[in-house]
């Protein structure tokens, strides 16, 4: 891994977070940049994206990027009270 120069901050998590979540297909980081309300860099994106891959909330394929993580607790319930086969 290369050394990080910035260090993204709260806010600008929390914006790529948004733009992966509204969107109904994969999205390029280019994507996500144009789709963004601020300029990010593209390492400081990179950064991002490698966070919230590693913690399961999205898949980063070679189609795009695309969230892939759901809160909802209907669907953590029936997934608590399931067996497996």
């Amino acid at each position: 891994m290369q050394e990080i120069i910035h260090y993204p901050n709260l806010k600008t998590m929390l914006m790529v977070e948004k733009v992966l979540k509204d969107a109904e297909t994969t999205l390029t980081r280019e994507e996500i940049k144009e789709k963004l309300p601020t300029q990010i860099m593209h390492q400081t994106l990179n950064v991002i994206l490698e966070y919230l891959e590693e913690r399961g909330f999205i898949i980063d394929g070679h189609k795009g990027i695309l969230w892939t993580h759901n809160d909802n607790p209907k669907l953590r319930e029936a997934i608590a009270r399931g067996t497996e086969l």
